[in-house]
C-alpha cells in the first residue's frame, strides 16, 4: 500500500454503478485508483471537488477493484457486497477540459470485455458528501465552461451567422458540431468569443490508435464524423474575419478533432490565411497539427501563422510511432517542425497526451525532460488521452519496458524544477499573452 491505513477518514470511499446505471458509494470500502500495475487508495487531500461539466460512466465488461478497509486488502467485485447477486460496475469520471487525471479508474476486465469509447477514464470516488476526483487543474480559464454556453445564445449565435454568411459551408458545419456533438469550440464561436474552429482537411497521414473522428478498424466508433469537404479558402477567411474582427485577443485555430491535419490542406489553408492578413492583423492564427510536413509549416510561417500546437503522445520515436502510425513521415520531421518554429521566432506549445502508469513512468518523464530541454517549447498543453487505457498501457508495454510509476503531480512538478520557463495549460494563448510565457 502506498498510504498509511491509519486515518481511515483521509481516504474517498468507494463508488460503483448497477446493470440500471445507477451510481453509489460502497461504505466499508475505499476507492482505488490505477496506474499501469500499481493500484493506490484515493487519499482525500490528493483528490478534487469533481469539476462541473465532467460525467461519470459506468464501465461495462469491468469489475471495480476497491479497498476492503476491515480486511485491509485490495479486492476485485462481482457483486454488491450489499445485496448479493446484484452485478456492480466500476465508474469512471471524464474530467472537465483544463483538468488531468493522476489516476485510472481501477477495474478488472471480465472476459471478452467490449472496448471503451473513447473517452478518459479518471479514478472517482465520495468524500464529505460529494464526488471527488484524481485530477489536477492545470488551467483554470472557463474557456470551455458549459455554465458560460447557454442553448439560447448557442442558437441565436447560429441564426446571426446564418444571416451573415448564409451560403458558406464551413459556417453549416460548425453549426452540426455544435448541436449535434455539443463540441465547446464551436459553440464559442457562435458566443462571438475566444477561439474559433477552422476545420478544414479530410485526410490525415497518420493513423492514431485513439483518433476521434476516424476509426477504420475495431469494435468502438469515432466520437465525432470527419469534415467532409474542403472548404474553399473564401469559406474559411470569411468566417474567420467574422471572428477575429469582434472577438478581443480572438484566435483562429486549424486542425480540430473533426478533421484530419490541416497540414494536408495548405493548399487552401494559405491563400485563406493570406486573405485574413491582408485585411487585419488582428487575431491569433493557430495550427493544431502533427508537425509532420516542415517544409509546408514554414511557408505557413511566413504569410502569417503565429503558433503550433504539436500532439504528442511520447517523446520517444517507438513509442510516439506505436501509437499514431505515421504513413508518410517520421517522428524526425514533427521533431524538425518545433525546432522551425522556434527559429523563426513562433509560439510553440506540445499537445502532451496524458495517461497515467505511461507518462508517469520513469522512462518516459526522463525522455520528456531531455527533449524539453533539447528542444525548448513555450507551453505543454497537459490533455487527457481518450482511449481504454488498458488497451493503450498494453501496447506501449509491448513496445517498451516501464518501471513503477512516480505520479503525475511528481511529473508535473519535477519538469517545472527543471525548465522554469516552460508553462503549463490546456487551451491555445492568444498572441497577445505570448510575452507573459517568457
Amino acid at each position: 500500500m502506498k498510504k498509511s491505513e491509519n486515518k481511515k477518514a483521509r481516504f474517498l470511499t468507494a463508488v460503483v454503478a448497477n446493470a440500471r446505471g445507477e451510481t453509489f458509494e460502497l461504505d466499508g470500502y475505499a476507492a482505488v485508483g490505477m496506474s499501469g500495475k500499481l493500484r493506490t487508495l484515493l487519499a482525500a487531500e490528493e483528490s478534487i471537488p469533481l469539476p462541473y461539466g465532467s460525467e461519470l460512466m459506468l464501465l461495462p465488461g469491468r469489475s471495480p477493484i476497491v479497498y476492503n478497509l476491515l480486511t485491509r486488502k485490495i479486492e476485485t467485485l462481482a457483486e454488491n457486497p450489499y445485496r448479493p447477486g446484484e452485478t456492480i460496475f466500476p465508474v469512471a469520471a471524464f474530467n472537465s477540459p483544463g483538468f488531468i487525471v493522476t489516476y485510472v479508474s481501477a477495474y478488472k476486465e471480465n472476459r471478452n470485455p467490449v472496448q471503451l469509447p473513447l473517452f478518459s477514464y479518471g479514478a472517482v470516488g465520495w468524500h464529505q458528501n460529494k464526488f471527488r476526483s484524481a485530477a489536477i487543474c492545470v488551467d483554470k480559464e472557463r474557456r470551455q465552461d458549459l455554465r458560460l454556453m447557454p442553448i439560447q445564445k448557442v442558437e441565436a449565435g447560429i441564426y446571426r451567422m446564418q444571416q451573415r454568411l448564409p451560403a458558406n459551408r464551413l459556417r453549416e458545419h460548425l453549426e452540426n458540431c455544435a448541436l449535434t456533438y455539443g463540441c465547446p469550440a464551436a459553440k464559442n464561436f457562435f458566443l462571438g468569443r475566444y477561439e474559433a474552429p477552422l476545420p478544414t482537411a479530410v485526410s490525415c497521414n497518420a493513423r492514431c490508435v485513439g483518433c476521434l473522428s476516424l476509426q477504420a478498424e475495431g469494435n468502438i466508433s469515432n466520437c465525432q464524423e470527419r469534415i467532409q469537404f474542403t472548404p474553399k479558402p473564401e469559406e474559411i477567411s470569411d468566417l474567420a474575419l467574422a471572428h477575429i474582427r469582434n472577438v478581443k485577443n480572438g484566435i483562429l485555430s486549424f486542425g480540430q478533432g473533426c478533421e484530419g491535419d490541416p497540414l494536408l490542406a495548405a493548399d487552401v489553408i494559405a491563400p485563406a490565411i493570406q486573405c485574413i492578413r491582408a485585411r487585419t492583423d488582428k487575431g491569433t492564427i493557430n495550427m493544431n497539427t502533427n508537425g509532420s510536413r516542415p517544409g509546408v509549416l514554414a511557408k505557413l510561417f511566413t504569410i502569417g501563422l503565429d503558433s503550433i500546437r504539436v500532439s504528442m503522445n511520447s517523446v520517444r520515436e517507438n513509442c510516439y510511432t506505436g501509437y499514431f502510425r505515421p504513413r508518410t513521415y517520421r517522428f524526425a520531421d514533427v521533431v524538425e517542425s518545433i525546432d522551425l518554429a522556434k527559429r523563426m521566432g513562433k509560439f510553440v506549445s506540445i499537445n502532451y497526451l496524458n495517461c497515467p502508469g505511461f507518462t508517469d513512468s520513469p522512462e518516459e518523464f526522463h525522455a520528456l525532460i531531455s527533449f524539453l530541454k533539447s528542444h525548448p517549447v513555450d507551453l505543454i498543453q497537459w490533455r487527457n488521452l481518450n482511449i481504454d487505457p488498458v488497451k493503450y498501457l498494453k501496447l506501449m508495454y509491448k513496445i517498451s519496458d516501464h518501471s513503477r510509476p512516480i505520479g503525475i503531480q511528481m511529473v508535473l512538478d519535477k519538469i517545472k524544477t527543471q525548465c522554469p520557463k516552460l508553462k503549463y495549460g490546456y487551451f491555445n494563448p492568444p498572441k497577445e499573452t505570448f510575452h507573459e510565457m517568457d
